[in-house]
């Protein structure tokens, strides 16, 4: 395995205008690319879909799964995302960072919507290389579905434990767990059922922030912590501080 190994997610709120279709945040973009360059580290990087993927497979009802009445979804949808996707690799490699596209879509498999591989082994020998493989929200095969959408909130843990990650950070434009419109430090499953999650996104299909909460207190239980912060603190994430709220299994 690769040591000292990060697995970033770059949430689609921070790099897409999720109220409306097929909006790019491109300078948000670019500016997570100079702050990940500047860093350099073995990496494994995940972006959500905001805009360009949500409204797509809500439409066709992807999170249900699929059959031949809504298989042409498969198409637009994976279409959307790979567009979000070529813009965060073209950004990162401007950048100066060897990132390539992998997509779920053609490496990853799911059952029941959740995932049983998704690339791990090719991404090892990615990694090996001194490659940055790029990840993202996406259609993913499902054995019992046909097809499902699998989100960057559940890549994330999933690679994390696959490939034994020291770091899981998470990029939002919330910035952490809110209770009481204040980011809370530490979560755990001690406090976690206090808490009211409640999302504004009427579009997101992905579980929104609580979905995202109870994968990272899932991969707290196995041993690795996780932070949840806002875009100006990934410098401070990349050099070892632990800023927004910090997922962990610690009381």
């Amino acid at each position: 395995m690769t040591s000292n190994l990060t697995v970033l997610k770059l949430g689609g709120s921070v790099i897409t205008d999720k109220s409306s279709a097929g909006a790019i945040n491109y300078k948000a973009i670019r500016e997570l690319a100079s702050v990940i360059a500047s860093n350099p580290r073995p990496m494994i990087i995940i972006h959500g879909a905001g805009s360009l993927g949500h409204p797509e497979a809500k439409k066709w009802h992807l999170a249900d799964g699929v059959s031949e009445e809504n298989a042409e979804g498969i198409n637009e949808t994976h279409e959307a995302v790979s567009t979000l996707n070529r813009e965060v690799v073209k950004a990162l490699r401007e950048a100066g960072i060897n990132a390539v596209s992998f997509p779920p879509f053609a490496s990853a498999l799911a059952k029941n919507k959740r995932l049983h591989y998704a690339g791990e082994k090719q991404i090892a020998e990615l990694l090996a290389v001194g490659i940055t493989p790029v990840l993202f929200g996406d259609v993913v095969i499902d054995t019992k579905l046909g097809a499902c959408i699998v989100s960057g909130d559940q890549l994330a843990p999933y690679l994390a434990r696959a490939l034994s990650a020291e770091r899981v950070g998470i990029v939002t434009s919330a910035g952490g767990v809110l209770d009481g419109g204040k980011v809370i430090p530490l979560l755990s499953r001690v406090n976690a059922g206090k808490i009211s999650f409640l999302s504004s996104d009427c579009a997101d299909v992905t579980g929104g922030m609580k979905g995202k909460v109870d994968e990272l207190l899932a991969l707290a239980e196995e041993g690795i912590d996780s932070q949840i912060f806002v875009p100006h603190e990934l410098a401070d994430f990349l050099n070892g501080k632990n800023p927004g709220t910090r997922v962990t299994n610690d009381n």
